[in-house]
């Protein structure tokens, strides 16, 4: 049960920020952080409650310009409760000296348990123990229970359950010069007949309006029921009080029901009277968390991993799944809200939608696909917007943006503080074009997982097309290459966005970013062997896509240019005129800063620029090797007339890996997924980091601002796709399993086209079973040999670990 449970044993103010984000509860609909009931903003404590998509933009004055930031806001806080002696200060762990400590989330049912035992000022002693879940089976409710124990006193204790609408964005230090209060509490009022409040806030720019109401209900052994409350409010915040007689070694319980709704919900009248009816008509915690943990155990049938290693491994692989699942969900669905690269559990890039969901798909489109269509959808939708900025930039299809919001404008800072130095400085990183080939990649994953030809022929196809043009606009012909180009870009790696003494942004000919293009237009031109012929005439009449324009694609794909760093290769340039940089003198650094991670801030407090060194972020050549099987690679390069074997991914491996200072939490997943067949040492070791990056707070401060999701889902999807050689190619299920030396077995379940399939894996032998659903006859490719499997039918095959 222990890789079941996330716990603390002892009370250590200074871990708090950080424990809140990984104690966060939520359901894809909304999220709460960890924070206690008794707790405000503090600077130890920090509660936030966010909305999946919930936004609002905000203008300020910085450096001597306005800026404009759209942010996920934090709402009103639906925890509040406490309790006082009379007479006395309300109670808070800073009031009183701490005998006893443990908080818990039960993964397994999604349930986070906080027992206390504390004695105050006057040597009484109180044990309390709090337990909370926001509902995975009624995304609108969460619920909240409390038993309190007098131990060694009798008296009575005034109990205060409240919403508190006083609420500013303030949880990332770096942002607080900027303006941060988004919300207008409009409403706050009570039903003294059913014993609930309620309250109701609206944004001050994007409009949403959130009512929330809670319903309080008091009892204990004795007869110290309490039915009658006093309601008192102040501006933006609404109580209920009661008094309560407390015998010495006899529990109360303070129940707590909360419901939560918006504008932009579905079906509903209006969110007050919705909430008001939702609280009223719910049943009591017991009944509420009963259904929860049915529906929890449901997700973990579907999405459970299991790991069997001397390491922390499993507990923490659950941990991840969790909040992947929190995070994205059925009830998210239908809300056209994006995959957020830091959750909803906090405030950290603001909420933005990157491209980490290049790292979460495949663990969804395994698992449950349909919540992979419906995020595409957020892309989809925002078409109009990606059109727009391409248009205005000068380029034909759509340029999604790099950091995407609301509805899909860019929404990437523009300057952005260095907190090392204290400076505002140009933040050059929305050239990241890239983030149109993740798209257009994750349309073919999902595609490829689930051969929904219907969501291709409809949406997906339409995506790829848009894009393909934008790459197409894009690329240039050089007269001296004769070949292809694309310019003015930069690459995953982020520390690069300009060549040293020039001040015009972006850089030539990434080759990350132009193996990609090729990629994406390699599979437009594939598309019409794919779905309808009439559907693609649609396409080509609405996008204006002309067989010239077509036959432009097919010569990119033939001469499209690749840096390297020898005109025979073998390494490939990271981009035109990486050669030319100087070698960072990293054992320097190494000596005189804890962490090289944001070494780009590092060098910029000096008064220096990381852009003169052949210095990395984060794997950008290495992606490749990340994204694309040997094979694919191979078959890639030679198309465009560029020797490239096997041995040429070690090479560009050793070159690279020891000049990146994975100031990502993204570059470490890179890494052990590359190194996992030819160094399963050094892969192991950035399996582990990668694995604990939020749990141990690795970046120093980053996780109490929100969880880093890319690095959760991708830290499992190392164990689902590359421990096992999971990969799809030519339209086929190949299965290649190596076992790092320390995991003695693995089962997991996955779904491919519409059939489960599950797995166990030692070290001597692969297990597979077919299930008893399926309709279909499915080929396996294992280790080189396919194998047809029916319904039911279990086949073994033996493992020579390499």
């Amino acid at each position: 049960m222990e890789d079941w449970k996330f716990s603390y044993e002892n009370w250590v103010p200074e871990e708090q920020a950080l424990r809140e984000t990984l104690c966060t509860l939520g359901n894809g609909y909304f999220a709460t952080r960890g924070a206690a009931e008794e707790s405000s903003a503090d600077g130890i404590n920090y509660p936030g409650t966010y909305l999946a998509g919930g936004y609002n933009r905000l203008k300020s004055d910085i450096a001597g310009r306005t800026i404009e930031n759209e942010d996920l806001v934090n709402w009103p806080n639906w925890l509040p409760l406490t309790f006082r002696h009379p007479k006395e200060k309300w109670f808070g762990l800073s009031e009183v000296t701490v005998v006893y400590f443990k908080q818990e989330v039960d993964l397994k049912t999604g349930v986070l348990t906080r027992q206390l035992r504390f004695r105050d000022k006057s040597n009484r002693e109180t044990s309390l123990t709090s337990r909370r879940f926001v509902s995975m089976d009624q995304p609108h409710l969460a619920a909240m229970l409390w038993e309190l124990t007098p131990e060694n006193w009798s008296g009575p204790i005034e109990i205060r359950s409240a919403l508190d609408g006083n609420i500013c964005n303030l949880g990332v230090a770096r942002y607080r010069q900027l303006s941060n209060c988004h919300l207008n509490i409009t409403e706050t009022g009570e039903a003294e007949n059913h014993n609930f409040i309620y309250l109701v806030a609206e944004t001050n720019q994007s409009r949403v309006r959130m009512a929330m109401a809670a319903r309080t209900r008091i009892s204990g052994s004795l007869p110290t029921d309490c039915s009658e409350y006093v309601y008192k409010k102040r501006k933006g915040f609404i109580a209920q009080h009661a008094i309560v007689n407390c015998e010495k070694q006899q529990s109360i319980r303070v129940e707590k029901v909360v419901a939560v709704y918006t504008s932009r919900d579905l079906a509903i009248s209006e969110p007050a009277l919705e909430a008001k009816n939702s609280v009223e008509r719910a049943a009591g915690f017991s009944e509420l968390l009963e259904e929860h943990s049915r529906v929890w155990g449901l997700l973990w049938k579907r999405c459970d991993v299991i790991v069997s290693s001397t390491e922390r491994t499993q507990q923490v692989l659950r941990l991840h799944i969790f909040h992947l699942l929190q995070t994205v969900s059925v009830h998210s669905a239908g809300m056209d809200v994006g995959l957020p690269a830091r959750g909803w559990h906090g405030e950290a890039y603001r909420g933005h939608i990157f491209w980490d969901e290049l790292f979460i798909f495949s663990f969804l489109n395994f698992r449950i696909p349909e919540l992979t269509r419906d995020l595409l959808m957020y892309r989809y939708r925002r078409l109009p917007e990606a059109r727009l900025a391409a248009r205005e930039a000068g380029y034909r299809g759509a340029m999604f943006p790099w950091q995407s919001g609301s509805n899909g404008r860019e929404e990437s800072q523009i300057i952005h503080m260095n907190p090392k130095s204290g400076r505002w400085i140009p933040d050059n990183t929305f050239r990241q074009r890239h983030i149109n080939a993740a798209v257009a990649y994750n349309v073919w994953q999902y595609y490829q997982t689930t051969n929904n030809v219907t969501f291709l022929s409809w949406y997906g196809a339409e995506i790829v097309f848009e894009i393909a043009l934008f790459w197409s606009s894009l690329t240039t012909w050089s007269e001296e290459k004769q070949r292809f180009e694309i310019k003015g870009v930069v690459g995953p790696d982020e520390y690069h966005t300009q060549y040293p003494g020039t001040d015009s942004t972006g850089l030539n000919n990434n080759a990350y970013t132009n193996l990609m293009a090729v990629w994406v237009l390699q599979f437009a031109l594939k598309l019409p062997d794919l779905i309808h012929y009439e559907r693609i005439e649609e396409l080509y009449a609405k996008l204006h896509i002309s067989e010239p324009e077509v036959q432009r694609w097919r010569d990119i794909c033939k001469l499209m240019f690749i840096p390297f760093l020898d005109p025979v290769g073998p390494v490939i340039s990271q981009f035109e005129g990486y050669e030319k940089l100087q070698e960072l003198d990293w054992n320097k650094y190494r000596k005189t800063e804890d962490d090289m991670l944001r070494l780009d801030r590092i060098l910029e407090s000096e008064g220096d620029d990381v852009n003169r060194y052949k210095a990395s972020k984060q794997a950008d050549v290495l992606m490749l090797f990340y994204l694309f099987s040997t094979e694919k690679l191979i078959e890639l390069f030679s198309m465009l007339g560029y020797r490239f074997t096997p041995e040429c991914i070690a090479e560009n491996i050793a070159y690279y890996e020891p000049r990146t200072s994975h100031g990502s939490t993204l570059s470490t997943i890179v890494h052990a997924w590359v190194l996992a067949r030819s160094d399963r040492k050094r892969s192991w070791g950035d399996f582990q980091t990668a694995l604990l990056s939020d749990v141990e707070d690795i970046q120093g401060g980053t996780t109490p601002e929100g969880i880093h999701l890319g690095a959760m889902a991708g830290s499992v999807d190392l164990v689902q796709r590359c421990f096992t050689g999971l990969v799809i190619y030519n339209d086929e299920l190949l299965l290649n399993p190596v076992l790092p030396d320390k995991i003695y077995y693995m089962e997991l379940r996955l779904k491919y086209r519409e059939h489960w399939f599950s797995l166990r894996i030692t070290q001597e032998k692969l297990v597979l079973a077919a299930d008893k659903e399926w309709t279909d006859e499915i080929a396996i490719n294992i280790r080189g040999t396919v194998t047809r499997f029916k319904a039911g039918e279990v086949h073994e095959f033996p493992l020579k670990q390499s």
